[in-house]
């Protein structure tokens, strides 16, 4: 048995654990730069507010109703995430974090009777310890547990559990659950099978296993197992490691000078390097890219790519930024406005199986100790509190974040004060 753990509208409802001033208002949360809706609360949902749309088309109507408008806070999200993921930790031995806002736990062996007492004891647990609240599906498969989130939240949004314990709850469930809305059915495989007729889960459930591994391949068959009870995947408690990491951001504003270029490729090639640390990992190349403004025809276009090896794979963030500046300089040209740049990382190995250089020079002990004390120190002060002086500090390039809470739970000087 597993259980899916949802955050309702996760974003808005970070926004509003410390500002109560939103509770029950309509709340969306932006984009990168503050350009498009990425978040919604239920109450700017029914405001006919569409998810991805830009907030400037819009204006009129989020002033009429009073709509609470933040910038993108990922700091403050990431937190409060790690604080909803503890908690749920202590209600299951065996948990699988699947997103920023999404948990599968493990069942097994529990009581059909006692889990509807359960689920609702997570969701008070989770709400009176983060403010969060939380959607629960539950049944004999992840697939099917989490289509019952997705009922949770459209049909028992009061209750927010919905528990698929037997053959006739989950029937009655996949009996009018649209195709699209099933866990690995992509829009392409959508738009062929209800061109097939097959518009519901309960259709494509009760379809001849050779035909779904004819057009929808050993995957999709799984995934019919799934829908009909036969569990395929278990949880990973341990995720695989990533395989290839990209850390990118548009500017603020267009920028044409190197200099910001540069120490806005820094941080991201820097950002990248303790991703690979964190899951104890090195990377044997690195990719730098830079992109104009694609939607200003008025101005000249050029969107450049580099990658280069290193002699030895590493993780180390001197070196990774030291490689993907020496590739900014290669791509880099003069009377272009620039207005996003990144940083990827790839053929990605463990840390302890690198293939070593026999006539490096490089000191790895010292390397190695001087990357644990880095994030050390950042982890306790904050990101980029030790940082490489190639990534700056004046920071020209960073995101236009106008409407940004405060990171309450991540910065001292935004703390919360009462006063009695």
């Amino acid at each position: 048995m597993f259980a899916l753990v949802d955050c309702n509208n996760f974003y808005a409802s970070c926004e509003r654990v410390f500002n109560p001033k939103v509770k029950n208002k309509p709340v969306v949360v932006l984009s990168n730069n503050d350009g498009c809706i990425i978040a919604r609360s239920a109450e700017a949902k029914k405001l006919g507010i569409e998810m991805g749309g830009p907030a400037f088309k819009i204006e009129p109507l989020l002033q009429k109703h009073g709509v609470a408008v933040f910038s993108s806070n990922y700091a403050l999200y990431g937190d409060l995430s790690e604080r909803v993921m503890t908690t749920l930790a202590e209600f299951a031995p065996a948990i699988e974090v699947y997103s920023i806002d999404e948990a599968f736990l493990g069942l097994h062996g529990m009581r059909l009777d006692a889990i509807p007492d359960y689920a609702a004891e997570v969701r008070q647990r989770v709400v009176q310890w983060t403010g969060i609240p939380v959607s629960l599906g539950i049944a004999h498969t992840k697939t099917l547990a989490k289509a019952a989130n997705r009922i949770a939240k459209k049909k028992f949004s009061d209750k927010g559990i919905c528990f698929l314990d037997n053959e006739t709850a989950v029937s009655a469930a996949l009996s009018d659950f649209d195709i699209s809305d099933i866990w690995g059915i992509g829009r392409r495989y959508s738009v062929f099978l209800k061109a097939k007729g097959v518009k519901t889960a309960l259709q494509l459930r009760n379809i001849d296993d050779s035909w779904i591994q004819r057009h929808l391949s050993i995957v999709g068959l799984k995934m019919v197992h799934e829908l009909r009870g036969i569990p395929c995947y278990t949880l990973e408690e341990r995720p695989p490691a990533k395989q290839n990491i990209c850390n990118a951001r548009s500017f603020g504003h267009a920028q044409g000078e190197f200099e910001p270029i540069s120490e806005a490729v820094a941080t991201f090639a820097a950002a990248c390097a303790a991703k690979l640390r964190k899951q104890t990992s090195s990377a044997n190349i690195v990719s730098v890219f830079l992109e104009t403004n694609r939607f200003k025809e008025d101005e000249a276009q050029y969107f450049p790519y580099k990658t280069l090896t290193f002699p030895e794979a590493t993780n180390a963030t001197n070196e990774i930024i030291k490689m993907a500046l020496d590739g900014l300089k290669m791509i880099y040209r003069k009377n272009y406005r620039y207005k996003k740049a990144g940083v990827m990382v790839g053929g990605i190995v463990p840390a302890s199986e690198v293939q070593m250089d026999l006539f490096s020079k490089t000191d790895h002990s010292k390397q190695k100790a001087l990357m644990e004390a880095m994030d050390k120190v950042n982890a306790v002060l904050g990101r980029d509190k030790v940082r490489i002086a190639s990534q700056g500090f004046d920071r020209e390039w960073r995101l236009r974040q106008e409407r940004l809470s405060p990171c309450y739970t991540t910065r001292w000087d935004d703390l919360l004060t009462i006063r009695l």
